[in-house]
């Protein structure tokens, strides 16, 4: 069996998991996630757990299993604790600015960029050099840190551009002069 997939997920106190067939829905303290699996496997609630079972070993249902139970705790957790990424700008004159519907960044083109949030992800700004960016659906949060890095990925001569807090970039040498 799959290392992962056969681990069963324990449930908190406050988080509720209501299973129809394939159709999961979790809810919990600080929101709500429901999706769809693949119909080949099984989710089992046992007392406080979660068990995901698949029906052969074949390679294609060994892969599903680990990741419907890597998905299915990414959705429990995220619910009882919440995801959380961390960014970070650097650059002369580079910042970030947070606006109603998301985040502005002066980051070296002659305009500012607005990047506007999706409805389920929070974007705070406590200096103007850091975002920090948190929700309940852990691919969501990872796709929007992406989007916003994107936007000016870190450069390898001065390392200036938005990185992750802690990415360690790899610096290269200028020219050099005879």
């Amino acid at each position: 069996m799959s290392r992962i997939g056969r681990k069963p997920i324990p449930v908190p106190e406050k988080v509720n998991v209501a299973i129809s067939g394939t159709h999961v829905k979790v809810k919990g303290p600080l929101g709500e996630i429901e999706r769809t699996f693949h119909p080949d496997m099984e989710i089992v609630s046992e007392g406080k757990e979660l068990l995901v079972r698949r029906p052969s070993d074949t390679k294609n249902h060994k892969s599903l299993h680990g990741l419907t139970r890597a998905l299915l705790g990414n959705m429990v957790t995220g619910v009882s604790q919440g995801f959380k990424k961390e960014l970070e700008i650097v650059g002369v004159g580079y910042r970030a600015e947070a606006k109603k519907l998301g985040v502005l960044l002066s980051i070296g083109y002659s305009h500012g960029v607005f990047f506007v949030t999706p409805p389920d992800i929070k974007i705070e700004v406590p200096k103007p050099t850091s975002i920090v960016i948190s929700g309940v659906d852990r691919e969501q949060v990872g796709e929007v840190a992406a989007q916003i890095r994107s936007v000016r990925k870190p450069e390898p001569y001065k390392g200036k551009g938005i990185r992750y807090v802690g990415e360690h970039v790899h610096r290269k040498a200028g020219k050099t002069a005879k």
